[in-house]
């Protein structure tokens, strides 16, 4: 099964800004929540920096940062218009509230994990958008899911193999995450930050 997006800023008239859309993207098993957990945990200080929890229809693991609600919530709260965005992937649904819409309105960088799908939608309602692709070889995408194991994540095939065919879903940045957490995490911050990254000063 294939991603869906079913809404992102419905009744948007004019583009929200001025602060910064951080969305972070990439396959099952490339190591987004490490990546984002590690980044969040470095810019705890810094109060411009928001990362919103998720809402999500699923069982939430122990390394995930969201908030987990029924499928009847998550409809009831669709329906009241809460939801910033929100997409659908292998029979669970995901959000972020439309609180973030403030925040950005403030100033403020948000930085969340979403779908692929949603990145064109997300372009076009947003004043500054980033999209930072996380990735890793198939070899080790695969070793990865299989360790983890979540039985959310459905056929591991079918994770693996799913792919977004829209232009607007290139990323501005990609993190090739094979090496350590700690490095990776490092670039993903100055990707917040509005950093340039130099490998040959980071490594």
């Amino acid at each position: 099964m294939t991603e869906i997006l079913t809404t992102t800023a419905p009744d948007q008239t004019t583009v929200i800004g001025p602060g910064r859309l951080i969305l972070v993207v990439g396959p099952s098993g490339a190591g987004k929540d490490t990546l984002l957990g590690l980044a969040k945990a470095t810019c705890a200080d810094d109060s411009k920096i928001v990362f919103p929890r998720r809402v999500i229809t699923r069982e939430a693991s122990a390394s995930e940062e969201n908030e987990q609600v029924s499928a009847g919530t998550f409809r009831e709260a669709l329906a009241r218009g809460e939801y910033a965005m929100h997409w659908e992937a292998h029979g669970h649904c995901y959000a972020l509230s439309r609180a973030i819409d403030d925040e950005i309105r403030a100033g403020r960088t948000i930085v969340a994990n979403v779908s692929r799908t949603v990145i064109g939608a997300l372009r076009r309602a947003y004043a500054d958008v980033v999209v930072v692709s996380i990735t890793a070889p198939p070899n080790v995408l695969a070793e990865r899911l299989a360790m983890r194991q979540r039985s959310s994540d459905g056929k591991l095939e079918a994770r693996l193999g799913r792919t977004v065919k829209d232009a607007a879903a290139a990323p501005d940045v990609t993190i090739v995450n094979t090496g350590s957490a700690e490095y990776h995490a490092r670039q993903l911050v100055r990707v917040i930050k509005g950093e340039k990254w130099d490998d040959r000063r980071e490594s």
